[in-house]
């Protein structure tokens, strides 16, 4: 038992260390490539959760959604943009982010229509269209959102423009930048929300957006 104990405490001890360096290395990527670190507090300003992006034009791009049709991010002029990455057989944060999403949609009730949804795959091996249709369907986010998907020349100048760190080197993605871009109707990124935002304070930035 003591030996037991001795080794969990030292394993324990190791994944801990562990998480401390993927931390900094993550912060210190994000600082040598500018990409802004995501918080979810409230803008005094804007009066929107999140980490204020400054109003600049949003790169503009053109992917394939889950029906096979062709989707361009500025065929939503009009219309707040919600603006995502994510892959198909993510196995933690992605489900869960589409969950708060689709909560996010159903407390919008009709105004959830006059919102686009958007998440660009990072792994351009395992999402196909049909995988891209089955994940919506899962998560509820079919009628909802356009799931984006492409090839490895399509989908890397769209991470690039927006700093996602998409590690697809091997068979399966390792690591992704989890966040939300809140994009207004004429096109501008507003706010950056990390992958811990609540589907309240999305349904909060929405409104606003809505409102203006």
């Amino acid at each position: 038992m003591n030996m037991n104990w001795r080794l969990a405490s030292r394993l324990s001890v190791v994944i801990l260390a562990l998480l401390v360096v993927v931390t900094i290395a993550l912060l210190n990527w994000r600082h040598a490539t500018g990409a802004p670190v995501a918080t979810n507090t409230r803008n005094s300003t804007s009066g929107l959760n999140g980490t204020d992006l400054g109003g600049v034009p949003a790169h503009d791009f053109h992917l394939t959604d889950q029906f096979g049709k062709p989707v361009a991010l500025s065929q939503f002029a009009g219309k707040p943009v919600v603006l995502t990455f994510m892959y198909t057989h993510c196995p933690d944060v992605c489900p869960l982010m589409a969950e708060k999403l689709h909560s996010a949609m159903l407390d919008l009730g009709k105004d959830a229509g006059r919102v686009a949804v958007i998440a660009v795959s990072v792994d351009p091996k395992g999402d196909t269209v049909a995988a891209a249709l089955n994940f919506s369907r899962v998560h509820r986010m079919v009628q909802y959102w356009h799931f984006l998907v492409g090839t490895q020349a399509e989908l890397a100048p769209v991470w690039s423009a927006y700093a996602i760190d998409a590690q697809t080197q091997v068979v399966t993605v390792s690591m992704h930048t989890a966040v939300l871009f809140l994009i207004d109707q004429h096109g501008r990124e507003r706010v950056l929300l990390d992958q811990d935002f609540t589907s309240a304070q999305l349904t909060s930035n929405l409104k606003t957006l809505l409102s203006e």
